[in-house]
Order: structure tokens, then C-alpha cells, then sequence
């Protein structure tokens, strides 16, 4: 599949990348801050309402364009595999979709993400290390207490002494609140020495 398939040249070049790798005060870490311990996290692109970014989500979310998922994972790995602070990432673990949703949907949109982003940087993924056990309503337009409330308890890791040690590199489509990646988090925490870090396609 040609990248102009998904996104043309002139567009590529013009995405709203956030350049916040090496900021450990950027925005996503925030999100993150006093209530969870990460390592690092950072963002690929700006999500902006009705922009190229949120397009090409949703063909890779709504209209089974797998490609795009693929296609982006690259790029994502492209601009983060040499940046000091993710250097010493062990394996990539998508965000889980609830198994009736990702039966429906035939995909877990993160983990083709992750798929992308292994053609670039060939690390192990984890896509069975973290099992989403609650079927949570969408998150929009819920509030940050709602969101929290929501998907606190609806992950479950069932073998968490193979991630004893392990540096994991959360990978997920965007982040809003940090909600749904705090509930991954705080199930990923009960591991002995696990080090945590999150990667997204975009911030909003």
C-alpha cells in the first residue's frame, strides 16, 4: 500500500507533529502527573476537530482502513525510536479493546498501530498482557471525574510476573483526559519493577 494512499506527500509533510519527546513537561506527561508514576509519554501529532489527524483516525476506527492504522504506526515509530527518553523500552502493549467490541469492530485499532510500528522498530508485543474486562460506554463527552469513574477497574493483567522488570510502552489512538491509559497504568502497577511509559497517534 502506497503512503499516498493514506495521506498525500504535500500532506505528510504539513502534519502537526508535537515535537514533545525530550519534554518532560509536555502536555501528555502532565496528564499523568500526581496521580500515576510513568516513566515518560508523548504524543505523535495535535488532534484537531475536522483536521487530516482526526480523519485519518477515524478510517482507521470506523471504516476498517487497517492500512492507515499501519501507516501511522510507522511514522510513530520513526519519530520515537531514537529519542533518549523511550530508548530503553522493552515491548509495546496496546491499549485492550473489551473483546465483544473488538469482535464487532474485527480489529483493535491499537494494536494495529503497535503492527506499524514493529515494521520500524522490531521490539515483542504484548497485545494479551493486559485483558479490558468491563465494557465501559464511550468516554466523549463524559467529565474528567465520569471518565475516571468509568474505566478505573476495567483492566486486568493475568500474568504480570512476565512483565517483571520490563520497560512497556503503552501505545494508544489519542488522549484526552488520560483516563483510560491511568486505568492501564494503574493495572500494569502491581508489577514488581515494571517501568511504564505512553505513546499516542495524537493529544487533544
Amino acid at each position: 500500500m502506497h503512503f499516498e494512499d493514506c495521506i498525500c506527500l504535500a500532506c505528510l509533510e504539513d502534519l502537526p507533529r508535537t515535537r514533545f519527546h525530550e519534554d518532560p513537561n509536555n502536555q501528555v506527561e502532565q496528564l499523568f502527573r500526581g496521580k500515576v508514576e510513568i516513566t515518560a509519554a508523548s504524543s505523535f501529532l495535535f488532534f484537531i476537530r475536522t483536521g487530516k489527524v482526526q480523519h485519518m483516525l477515524h478510517r482507521l476506527k470506523y471504516q476498517n482502513e487497517r492500512h492507515v492504522g499501519m501507516f501511522l504506526g510507522r511514522l510513530m515509530a520513526e519519530d520515537l525510536r531514537d529519542s533518549p527518553r523511550f530508548q530503553s523500552v522493552d515491548c509495546f502493549l496496546p491499549v485492550p479493546l473489551h473483546p465483544r467490541k473488538e469482535f464487532m469492530r474485527g480489529y483493535n485499532q491499537s494494536q494495529v498501530l503497535v503492527d506499524g510500528m514493529r515494521q520500524r522498530w522490531p521490539l515483542p508485543s504484548i497485545g494479551k498482557g493486559l485483558v479490558r474486562v468491563v465494557r465501559t460506554p464511550s468516554q466523549t463527552r463524559r467529565s474528567r471525574l465520569d471518565r475516571w469513574r468509568n474505566v478505573k477497574e476495567a483492566f486486568h493483567l493475568p500474568e504480570p510476573e512476565k512483565l517483571r522488570g520490563k520497560h512497556v510502552l503503552i501505545v494508544d489512538d489519542v488522549v484526552t483526559t488520560g483516563a483510560t491509559l491511568e486505568g492501564c497504568i494503574l493495572a500494569l502497577s502491581i508489577v514488581p519493577e515494571i517501568r511504564i511509559s505512553v505513546y499516542t497517534v495524537a493529544c487533544a
